[in-house]
């Protein structure tokens, strides 16, 4: 005879198909979000950097995440995912101040492409294994050319998801200047 956890969760299959799929779905999500987060604090553990984790509920705009934080906008950090178009096709990781918008115009000339475009959901979990709206800025870690706006040097203390909607990183923005070693570009509106 079947065990009663067993049969409970063959019950639950096949009379709620679509609700396995989705909580599996999101489960795996989690799982491998919080692969990430913990890649980050390892990496920054052994660079020996100063930083700061603040957990908070789910945030999912810039304007959400500095209330939930207490950091002013322009302290945010958002890092933008571009799939651009030229002599190859390539993505590229773009951090942005929070209180800014990447200007197109001037990405395309910097980054000498004939077009450019966000990448959408998949990519972006193909490439940063977590979801839009709680990328990392540390793209040295996942195989991406990064640029930084010049703006986010501005401020003592940066904040910036780390992999998931829920943690936050707050550290000096040459830390993580020095960590990534991105190129240090004006390319916001």
């Amino acid at each position: 005879m079947m065990n009663d956890s067993k049969a409970v969760v063959l019950n639950f299959i096949s009379c709620n198909k679509g609700c396995l799929l989705t909580f599996l779905r999101l489960f795996d999500q989690g799982v491998f979000m919080q692969k990430e987060f913990d890649e980050i604090i390892e990496f920054l553990d052994e660079s020996k950097i100063k930083y700061r984790v603040i957990d908070h509920a789910p945030v999912y705009t810039s304007e959400q995440a500095a209330a939930t934080r207490g950091f002013e906008l322009r302290q945010g950090v958002k890092s933008l995912i571009f799939k651009i178009t030229g002599k190859q096709t390539d993505f590229v990781l773009v951090l942005v101040p929070g209180d800014k918008k990447a200007d197109l115009g001037k990405l395309r000339k910097i980054l000498g492409a004939d077009d450019i475009r966000l990448a959408d959901p998949t990519e972006v979990k193909e490439r940063m294994s977590c979801e839009i709206g709680s990328c990392h800025p540390f793209g040295n870690i996942c195989g991406l050319k990064t640029y930084m706006d010049k703006r986010i040097l501005d401020n003592e203390t940066i904040a910036f998801n780390a992999g998931l909607h829920t943690k936050t990183i707050a550290m000096s923005p040459h830390d993580l200047k020095k960590l990534t070693k991105p190129e240090v570009e004006d390319f916001v509106k």
